[in-house]
């Protein structure tokens, strides 16, 4: 049974079994599920993890278990520096910011790291300054864990200590890359622009995910050019983003960027775009993203594109009035066959009052003949508001007006 059943099946004592192995991948993958199976009574699972973060010949295993103990619970993580420090019980009294700190100074790199995962977890910004200067440690291993916890305390002070990360070794520039996403300020993400073009795929993931935080359009055209990256999860990152950075962007410079936006995108593969675009507006969570989803499929997708016209005649029922308002806006747009056929079949009662109406006020915008005859069957509906709509849609079609 491979290590990864165990783990689910949350059986420890067969996790502590492979931690005797001779393979120091398997002892580092054991240590890994360890961190997540064990609790803070387990101690059968904390004393072997002790010893691997102590005495294991492998840097990279000892790395695994100090990370373990430390998703454990602070009271592994104390009996681990008491370990290493040689101090027992209340005596070492790692419980503070100052002792963590002074931690990082100590000659066991062990140490250093487990100081720098518990500088992390403490919410004292007392250790944020000898975090920073951990980024510099001799060690990769510390320098990695340094950059995570920066990235917890998403302090700006971090930026340029983080910045220069991002020529380390891979782990290390992906954590401080993370880091500097965490912090967000236009600052902190101008480095990540240049991370684009990187050769590291999750490296591009993490750049891209993370610009949509940006309050200025710089990041728009460098996203637009990753919406051509060869990795799928990179594209679907730069289209999230774009639409974040539309949320983002002061007021006086959101019709500037959509313009923007709307150009870059209608230049990149459609699936690229609509796909996405599409997830967003069915599933997102927060309003001003459906909006936006929704306002720029109207006007990068091809009226052929059955996904994006259904994803916008259901989000005419939206609970936010925007959103569906710009769905229909959208529609009215597209315009086409693929329209016309999914807003009819959108007028019947078992649908929301108002997505009705809006779906006949498209119709009178984009419909023909069989629209219109279509139409002329809710003359009478039960609903004041679909009638209205009706009346308006039918003169228009009649007079031959779109």
């Amino acid at each position: 049974m491979s290590l990864y059943q165990h783990a689910r099946d949350g059986n420890a004592e067969r996790l502590r079994d492979a931690m005797g192995s001779d393979s120091a991948a398997v002892r580092k993958r054991a240590s890994e599920f360890l961190g997540e199976v064990a609790d803070r009574d387990d101690q059968p699972s904390i004393d072997v993890l002790l010893r691997a973060a102590t005495g294991d010949g492998d840097a990279q295993v000892r790395g695994a278990a100090v990370d373990a103990l430390d998703e454990i619970g602070e009271a592994a993580l104390e009996q681990l520096l008491s370990e290493l420090t040689g101090t027992k019980g209340s005596e070492a009294e790692w419980v503070t910011a100052r002792k963590f700190a002074r931690a990082l100074q100590a000659d066991r790199p062990e140490l250093r790291m487990a100081a720098a995962n518990a500088l992390g977890r403490l919410d004292d910004g007392s250790g944020l300054q000898h975090l920073v200067e951990a980024l510099d440690d001799e060690d990769p291993r510390v320098r990695l864990r340094a950059c995570q916890a920066c990235g917890t305390f998403a302090d700006p002070r971090a930026v340029p200590g983080l910045t220069e990360r991002l020529d380390d070794e891979p782990r290390v520039r992906r954590a401080a890359a993370n880091a500097l996403g965490n912090i967000g300020t236009d600052r902190a993400l101008a480095p990540l622009l240049d991370l684009l073009d990187d050769s590291d795929e999750s490296l591009r993931r993490i750049a891209a995910g993370a610009l949509g935080k940006a309050n200025n359009p710089e990041p728009v055209e460098p996203l637009a050019r990753a919406l051509g990256d060869e990795s799928a999860v990179v594209r679907n990152a730069a289209v999230y983003s774009v639409i974040e950075l539309l949320s983002n962007v002061p007021t006086q410079q959101s019709h500037a960027v959509r313009d923007r936006v709307v150009s870059e995108l209608k230049q990149a593969d459609d699936a690229t775009v609509v796909e996405p675009l599409v997830e967003i507006l069915t599933d997102g969570q927060q309003s001003r993203q459906r909006r936006n989803a929704a306002w720029i499929l109207g006007r990068v997708a091809e009226p052929e594109s059955a996904v994006a016209v259904e994803a916008l005649a259901e989000a005419l029922a939206d609970e936010d009035a925007q959103t569906a308002q710009f769905a229909a806006t959208s529609l009215k747009s597209l315009g086409g066959p693929i329209v016309e056929d999914r807003l009819l079949d959108r007028l019947g009662t078992e649908h929301p009052e108002d997505a009705r109406a809006k779906a006949v006020f498209v119709l009178g915008q984009v419909g023909g003949q069989e629209t219109l005859n279509r139409l002329e069957e809710f003359t009478d509906d039960e609903s004041p508001a679909v009638r209205k709509r009706v009346f308006s849609a039918v003169s228009k079609l009649r007079a031959g007006g779109r």
